[in-house]
């Protein structure tokens, strides 16, 4: 018996060694799952990675050990808003005779005593195709252990320098420097009683943009409010929401997604409406779907914010915007929601975009920039 559980136990170490310090799983933390370790990530193919010591010794607890592992996906998916999520569990003492299925409702399934057992397994191979070379150690007995526990611990502590690096409480400087330029236009319209003035000259306003040139208007009209209640809502919204993606994405990124955000919902609104358009709410929409792609990449922190909060205040502000009859722009929001998340697509997540990612989020920003462009200068009439 001692043999066996030092057999398992290496075994299970090594796997640990390469999902974690190579493949950059995580563990997940289950109450009640003995004997057994789950890993995740949501990169992966496999997006999560189940260690299984048990003794499995009949189909009849085969099977059950399928039924409790869909159980747990589920709350998994649901955590995590993924749609689906293919499963890798690996058997490490299962009786020969216990039939195992490949593929089971995107659960795979392979039985090993060691790591060479792993070449039966073609379909492993094509998803971590380094595997069994990585899992090749020059140390034996304790100092495997020492080897492999001393890396695991050293990635352990990357992951979670990088993960305070992320989240940790910033001074929102380009959020407070936003407020205050729109409150100083605030000032300058309503203090100074020059409403009119600003509204006329400001705006987002297709005519002035398309048929005098006025360009400028596609950013000016952003740091314009129709009244006190405007922008007391907007400034409340742009300090919690902007407080937070700023200090996830850093101060240029940011500010590259709000002003990004504040065109696309200008060019959105010229397109679709014909009447001037003031207000910061299509770069807080780009906030908000700059917000959503953030909370994808870093789903397993902020899966259940996403689906409880980020979805639902989208949902409900198109909605009322929608019901408005008008006096709301629901199309800069909408403009606004689409570059915010094309532009945080383009300037990366940290620690999770891949360089190809990003430049398909620049190339996809231009794109939808070029076009709107095209579409408002030849295909509608201000009149």
């Amino acid at each position: 018996m001692e043999e066996q559980l030092d057999r398992k136990n290496l075994l299970a170490m090594k796997l640990l060694h390469y999902f974690i310090t190579e493949k950059n799983y995580n563990p997940i933390i289950l109450q009640g799952a003995e004997n057994e370790i789950w890993l995740e990530n949501m990169d992966s193919d496999y997006k999560i990675v189940r260690i299984v010591s048990n003794h499995i010794i009949n189909e009849e607890q085969y099977n059950l050990d399928i039924f409790k592992t869909k159980h747990i996906v589920k709350k998994i998916k649901r955590k995590t808003f993924s749609f689906s999520m293919n499963v890798l569990s690996i058997f490490t003492d299962i009786d020969d005779d216990v039939k195992i299925e490949k593929n089971n409702n995107n659960i795979d399934c392979i039985s090993i005593y060691d790591e060479k057992d792993l070449h039966k397994y073609k379909f492993v191979y094509d998803t971590f195709p380094d595997i069994s070379k990585k899992m090749a150690f020059t140390e034996e007995g304790f100092q495997l252990f020492m080897r492999i526990t001393s890396d695991i611990n050293k990635k352990n502590k990357e992951d979670a320098v990088k993960i305070d690096d992320v989240f940790k409480k910033k001074v929102p400087y380009v959020t407070i420097g936003l407020i205050i330029i729109n409150t100083i236009v605030f000032i300058l319209m309503y203090i100074m009683n020059n409403e009119d003035y600003y509204i006329q000259k400001y705006s987002v306003w297709g005519y002035g943009i398309v048929n005098n040139g006025e360009y400028y208007r596609l950013l000016t009209g952003a740091f314009l409010h129709g009244g006190v209640s405007h922008y007391i809502v907007n400034m409340y919204s742009l300090y919690v929401l902007g407080s937070q993606i700023e200090g996830f994405l850093g101060r240029g990124k940011y500010l590259a997604v709000y002003l990004f955000s504040a065109l696309i919902g200008s060019l959105f609104s010229i397109i679709f409406n014909t009447i001037p358009s003031v207000g910061a709410s299509g770069a807080i929409f780009g906030i908000l779907g700059s917000l959503l792609y953030f909370g994808y990449h870093y789903r397993v922190y902020l899966g259940s914010v996403i689906k409880s909060q980020i979805i639902p205040l989208i949902l409900i502000n198109l909605a009322i915007g929608f019901m408005s009859n008008g006096q709301i722009d629901n199309f800069a929001h909408i403009g606004g929601l689409v570059g915010g998340i094309l532009m945080t697509m383009a300037v990366g997540v940290k620690y999770k975009s891949s360089k190809a990612e990003m430049i398909n989020g620049a190339v996809v920003s231009l794109i939808l920039t070029l076009f709107l462009f095209f579409v408002a200068f030849n295909y509608i009439n201000y009149s």
